[in-house]
């Protein structure tokens, strides 16, 4: 067996790792792609439509 007498990871170690150069850029990568994967979702949705949510009938304008 052998001693890991590593600290405890932390969200600020992987703060830490994650904004170091070689991994910076995978992590700036991957981060854009979300976020254009994100909003090409969302265009793709439809709205919804309620059944009372009618335009308002055409008028005639009253002079």
């Amino acid at each position: 067996m052998t001693d890991d007498n590593s600290p405890p990871r932390t969200f600020k170690g992987l703060l830490r790792w994650a904004t170091t150069p070689p991994q910076a850029w995978g992590v700036y990568l991957l981060a854009v792609l979300l976020v254009w994967l994100l909003s090409f979702y969302a265009g793709t949705l439809k709205p919804k439509k309620s059944p009372e949510a009618n335009p308002p009938a055409a008028t005639v304008p009253k002079s």
